[in-house]
């Protein structure tokens, strides 16, 4: 028989086993798993091998702004359109806009266009300016397979009078091999090399079209 002094002890004991029972089994089950966005360089690396591009100068590049919603590092993901929703064990390392901001600066330097590729915030004024907004990176599960959706929004700035010579949106919908989030972090990537391949040879194009009507 328990004494009436030992039950405030016992009634501890078993609060704190309860405690333990609902926390550590949820861990050890369900770990948040942490994910990277990157890219394929060696397309790049072929491309910038195939030619000798024109160097055009100080390019300064901007952070990329998010959309309201993904300007966080939680994965987002649709199930019905309109409605935006989290994986609760999934997350990126860092919000997306802020992982795009060197692989973004990266395949520029790998163009040859470029003197110097210089990244904001900076005190070099540049010869042009990039700046991209409206990034939108989601896992659609509409259909299947689900896609992962990449959407951003480029313009490109001549500084020296300043003039827009761009302006231009790119979005990819890229397949997931599964239907999870690593399926879709997978889609991510390819998804940010395809735009990004498409961002350097638009900008390309309004090199070449400079002196001319925007591109």
């Amino acid at each position: 028989m328990v004494s009436r002094r030992a039950i405030p002890w016992v009634g501890a004991v078993m609060m704190s086993c309860a405690l333990a029972a609902c926390v550590l089994p949820r861990s050890a089950e369900n770990p948040v798993h942490t994910f990277l966005l990157t890219i394929d360089e060696s397309a790049w690396r072929a491309g910038a091998r195939a030619g000798q591009p024109e160097v055009h100068g100080v390019l300064v590049v901007g952070l990329p702004q998010a959309e309201a919603g993904f300007e966080q590092p939680r994965m987002a993901y649709l199930q019905r359109p309109y409605e935006v929703s989290y994986y609760a064990t999934n997350v990126w390392v860092d919000a997306p806009a802020r992982m795009l901001a060197p692989l973004l600066v990266r395949s520029l330097e790998a163009t040859g266009l470029w003197r110097v590729v210089v990244s904001m915030p900076t005190v070099v004024r540049g010869d042009y300016r990039l700046d991209t907004s409206g990034l939108v990176l989601q896992q659609e599960f509409l259909q299947q397979p689900s896609r992962t959706r990449l959407h951003l929004r480029a313009q490109l700035l001549e500084m020296k009078d300043q003039r827009v010579l761009g302006v231009r949106s790119f979005e990819v919908l890229e397949p997931a091999s599964s239907d999870d989030a690593y399926g879709g972090v997978q889609a991510a990537n390819r998804a940010v090399t395809r735009v990004l391949e498409a961002l350097n040879d638009w900008i390309a194009s309004c090199l070449r079209a400079a002196g001319k009507e925007a591109c």
